[in-house]
């Protein structure tokens, strides 16, 4: 195998071609895969068709050193990838008994009697390794063969990415990959869009030989990536760039890596041991969603409330009639109400709220589709922000997410460096 090894995706299932499904195994593999020097050349997704399977796994089976494939490992009659692929390569598939009993053991621990049409997924080509399946039935396959590898992954995300992570990674690194560092020094930026930080750090960047620049744009959030594929920059030289970038960035700079808006609020709110409390409208609990994916959330996050409709409000927040009267639900005097409401109840230092028009319905002349007011609470004030975003209903509700996460980090940033400056003083 080659230093850089070519590598092919083949995602199979008639539900990613007919939209029933996103093909989210290509953002994440591709993702996992980019991050340790590893390019994917090409990504096929193609129908649980075993003419279709034959053909196109044969031209990247000869055209690549590695080829991944997704899906169609299962126990239903049209679950084809196994028997085809290894059909095509000349190989027999062996029943291995140690997968039957260990798919009977999952059975019996949910109540159900195993039907054996499950018994097909204990067969793997001859010489194959079994990636085993923590949470399905269908174990993954690992294949050396003709000095290529083969990795052939269950269609369930929650069983792919389990699997790739604990037993992909440790026997492609057993194949001389290097899964410890990462092939390019990440900057994750909030608040300027691509073209605009380009032009900020141009100065910093355009003149330096072997860097390669590149942007990622996502809700708001621009990854920038700094690399050098022909190792002309040592990573040493890379990140002192990247520290210069991050001096020049101020608290547009969010982290280094790929950490969310929520992960950075969570570590500076733990770091000071403070607490948060969440109320939302429009975006009807995707701001509290974005805290409780965090492991040990629990240490700030008290608590959020979905306030939908204006009694809501006034029920559960104390959001004063007359405000809603006077101002409307949309307004930066209700986005005050909220966050002030929510703190009050939960007891907690810190407060955010959401309330907006997502679209495609509402909105006014002053308050537009896409208009979002959010509300931040301290225990020394409570402010308010205006921010209009234009694309469809989704769209809109992940922005407003991820602007009022920024809107705590930089007010969490603002406190800690005023409350450090004030310490400094006292000392003196």
């Amino acid at each position: 195998m080659s230093v850089q090894p070519k590598l092919e995706i083949i995602n199979l299932g008639d539900e990613l071609l007919i939209g029933i499904r996103e093909n989210g195994h290509l953002a994440y593999l591709g993702d996992q895969l980019t991050r340790f020097g590893l390019e994917v050349q090409r990504n096929l997704v193609i129908r649980d068709n075993p003419e279709d399977i034959k053909r196109f796994f044969k031209d990247s089976w000869d055209q690549n050193d590695i080829v991944i494939t997704t899906g169609g490992l299962g126990p239903t009659s049209d679950d084809l990838t196994r028997e085809t692929i290894a059909s095509l390569l000349n190989l027999e598939l062996e029943f291995h008994e140690e997968i039957r009993q260990r798919i009977e053991d999952r059975f019996t621990k949910m109540g159900r009697t195993m039907t054996d049409n499950n018994l097909k997924q204990c067969y793997l080509p001859k010489g194959a390794v079994e990636l085993v399946n923590q949470f399905g039935t269908a174990p993954g396959i690992f294949l050396k063969k003709d000095g290529k590898i083969l990795i052939m992954l269950p269609g369930p995300s929650q069983e792919l990415r389990p699997m790739w992570n604990k037993r992909v990674i440790p026997l492609l690194e057993e194949e001389g990959m290097n899964f410890t560092d990462q092939a390019y020094l990440q900057l994750r930026t909030y608040g300027l869009g691509e073209s605009a930080l380009e032009s900020r750090l141009n100065p910093i960047l355009e003149s330096i030989e072997g860097l390669r620049v590149s942007f990622c744009f996502h809700h708001g959030i621009v990854d920038l990536r700094l690399s050098s594929p022909n190792g002309g920059l040592s990573t040493e030289e890379i990140e002192k760039i990247g520290e210069q970038c991050r001096i020049e960035l101020g608290d547009d700079f969010v982290c280094y890596g790929h950490h969310s808006l929520a992960k950075i609020a969570f570590d500076q709110m733990r770091g000071v041991e403070k607490t948060l409390a969440i109320a939302e409208s429009c975006t009807g609990g995707l701001l509290s969603d974005a805290f409780t994916n965090i492991p040990g959330a629990s240490k700030i996050f008290a608590g959020g409330v979905v306030c939908y409709n204006n009694d809501a409000k006034i029920e559960m927040l104390d959001v004063p009639e007359s405000i809603l009267t006077q101002h409307g639900a949309v307004s930066a005097e209700c986005a005050v109400a909220m966050v002030t409401g929510v703190a009050e109840r939960f007891s907690t230092d810190y407060g955010l709220s959401i309330t907006g028009f997502a679209g495609p319905g509402g909105g006014t002349p002053e308050n537009p589709v896409g208009t979002i007011y959010l509300g931040y609470y301290s225990q020394v004030g409570v402010w308010s922000q205006k921010l209009v975003f234009s694309g469809e209903r989704l769209t809109v509700k992940e922005r407003a997410v991820h602007a009022a996460l920024d809107f705590l980090r930089r007010k969490l940033i603002r406190y800690r460096v005023e409350d450090f400056l004030a310490a400094v003083g006292t000392s003196r």
